[in-house]
């Protein structure tokens, strides 16, 4: 057994979170049902900006649905043993909020573009509330990155 490196500062882990968030393509992304319905999760590609994530996906998947009927959002990204889980608030874009220049680069972040897909896409902006990272145990205490929407003081 393989012995856990030391734990990082707030101020390290929280570099390496906005790192991950400007290199990662993809996030899951975790919904549930309005009123206690069913929960669900998906893979989807991201594109962070202004400090929120954007995610798309056909206006018919259950993610979709989840996110327009009760608008709560988590977010893993990166493997158990060094995660980013993000709880977020979440809204879909306006039609004229999807702009040329905003889906050219949705576009080129993620790889495909949705403007271009025969089904009905919806582009949604996810604010994070809080974010945790942690890669072991011996960062657990100090996971919280941000509370309330507030990012902590990384010391």
């Amino acid at each position: 057994m393989s012995q856990a490196a030391p734990a990082r500062s707030a101020k390290q882990r929280k570099q390496d979170t906005l790192d991950r968030l400007e290199r990662e393509v993809d996030v899951w992304v975790a919904t549930a049902g309005p009123e206690g319905g069913a929960p669900y999760m998906m893979p989807l590609s991201f594109m962070w900006l202004d400090d929120c994530v954007y995610v798309s996906t056909r206006a018919t998947n259950p993610v979709a649905r989840n996110l327009v009927a009760n608008g709560q959002v988590h977010l893993g990204i990166g493997p158990t043993r060094d995660v980013v889980h993000i709880i977020g608030r979440c809204e879909a874009l306006a039609d004229d909020e999807v702009t040329e220049e905003f889906g050219d680069a949705f576009a080129a972040r993620a790889g495909f573009d949705p403007r271009e897909d025969a089904g009905a896409y919806v582009y949604f902006r996810i604010r994070p509330v809080r974010v945790q990272a942690w890669r072991e145990a011996n960062e657990l205490a100090g996971r919280d990155l941000m509370r309330d929407g507030v990012w902590l003081d990384a010391d």
